[in-house]
């Protein structure tokens, strides 16, 4: 659809025609208001810098015990795939991420695949934040059940990211603070326990055991471990909302990264040297939700093990789920803007500058999943395994939309930036997709043919996708 004809705010930073979104058939709607600290900090809270406290049992025994490995493997894998997030950013700075990056560098039908694909990831991450949240904070007030604190939850977050995007980043910064003083409690206090004698294992059996170590173990670990870096990428959703150059939008994301992988690294690290039940938790089956809390109980205290779980719950079911709901609405709006899903989707707020209906949309349907899986016995674990492939797919797409671009229409021959780290991003991706759940495998591909039957339906009734300066953008 037509974007509406509404004149950009007076706040936005000025962009050359070069730049703006106006080079690709589009009016500036959306408040340019964010600096390049706040995407870095968009980046950081989506991925959660705590993100391992909740799933560290389950990397832990996938990978072996070599926990802090999985995660450098997982970091370096999704290195790849920002560095050609920042290729397309630069190319083409607007909402929408891969829908808009598949859509302008291989072809409109191919971004509206692409962008189909990723709102299993998008639309799902929510549901799945809310409802994590909400049974690790239930466990804790039981006298509040899970569905109450699930729309608390809600509404909670469909209000702040009502009132603008400057209210979300500015909440932003006080949950990253938060986060990282209740990681550096940690760490100070698991460290001091560390040089007390509490350590188990060799110091470097988190990152390399012999006895343990195969490829298949180690790389099914990613799989998990990848869970933790979704969300560097939501950053590209705010390209409408950065009064930064686009340039630094791709630097915003690398950043965000590997600060979150250093992070992550440095956290299960020290967790795994501390476990004190490592043999069973490499052979424990079903859910290890508790393992981390365990560690700092045994660290510090039960005080200890009662602010890692409150913290991990706050941060998943507020500060996570808060910038998850402003991506998921920045992609709906972008593919509604292209006549691509209804268009009420595309309606900015006139006062706050925000895809109103498009947050509103978000909203019902975690609320909807959320308390259709609230008593489910594995609604967590089906949903983590939907999103790692919705994620992963639509990630493929974005590394072939690299070269198409670059190397095959632009006729670069900068190797490495434009097909070398591309095709070493698809092809790591690529295994963790065909490993992936085989009900995961099912749905995922499920989901990917429905988009399929709609794009035939739209091409029968004359309404074949087009993007707005499709062939000008391209050469």
């Amino acid at each position: 659809m037509s974007s509406p004809s509404t004149t950009p705010s007076s706040s936005a930073a000025p962009q050359s025609a070069a730049t703006g979104v106006e080079r690709f058939g589009y009016q500036q709607e959306l408040q340019r208001s964010l600096s390049f600290t706040d995407l870095l900090i968009y980046g950081l809270i989506f991925m959660v810098p705590i993100a391992p406290f909740g799933i560290f049992g389950s990397v832990f025994q996938g990978s072996g015990g070599m926990v802090a490995l999985a995660y450098i493997i997982g970091m370096v894998a999704m290195a790849f795939t920002a560095l050609s997030y920042a290729q397309m950013s630069k190319a083409f700075p607007m909402a929408g991420s891969v829908y808009t990056y598949a859509g302008r560098g291989i072809g409109a039908p191919v971004g509206f695949l692409a962008g189909w694909v990723i709102l299993l990831d998008y639309i799902l991450v929510p549901a799945l934040l809310y409802l994590v949240a909400s049974a690790a904070m239930a466990s804790f007030v039981p006298a509040i059940p899970v569905w109450a604190w699930l729309i608390m939850f809600i509404l909670l977050n469909t209000g702040v990211n009502y009132f603008g995007i400057q209210m979300t980043a500015r909440m932003n910064k006080i949950m990253l603070v938060a986060q990282l003083i209740v990681l550096a409690i940690f760490l100070v206090i698991g460290v001091i326990a560390l040089a007390q004698g509490k350590g188990h294992g060799d110091v470097f059996s988190p990152i390399f055991d012999s006895s343990k170590f195969s490829g298949p173990l180690v790389f099914g670990a990613v799989s998990v471990a990848v869970l933790s870096f979704l969300g560097f990428d939501g950053i590209s959703m705010l390209a409408e909302e950065s009064r930064e150059d686009a340039r630094k939008l791709g630097r915003a994301m690398v950043g965000a990264l590997m600060l979150a992988g250093l992070l992550f690294i440095t956290q299960t690290w020290v967790a795994a040297l501390l476990a004190p039940n490592r043999q069973e938790l490499l052979n424990k089956g079903g859910s290890m939700d508790d393992a981390f809390y365990d560690i700092a109980n045994y660290a510090g205290g039960p005080w200890l093990g009662v602010l890692t779980a409150v913290a991990t719950a706050i941060a998943w079911g507020f500060a996570n789920s808060l910038v998850a709901q402003a991506a998921t609405s920045r992609l709906l709006f972008a593919m509604a803007r292209d006549r691509l899903l209804p268009r009420f989707l595309g309606k900015i707020h006139p006062k706050h500058k925000v895809p109103v209906n498009a947050t509103f949309l978000t909203a019902a349907v975690s609320l909807v999943l959320g308390l259709i899986l609230v008593n489910s016995e594995d609604g967590i674990g089906q949903l983590s395994s939907l999103i790692n492939f919705g994620a992963m797919t639509a990630f493929l797409a974005l590394h072939v939309s690299v070269v198409v671009h670059y190397v095959v229409r632009r006729r670069s021959r900068d190797w490495w930036r434009h097909l070398i780290a591309p095709a070493i991003g698809f092809l790591i991706l690529l295994y963790v997709v065909i490993n992936a759940k085989v009900a995961a495998q099912a749905v995922g591909l499920a989901w990917l043919a429905i988009g399929v039957l709609i794009l035939i339906t739209f091409i029968l009734m004359g309404r074949r996708p087009t993007l707005p300066d499709e062939t000008e953008v391209s050469e």
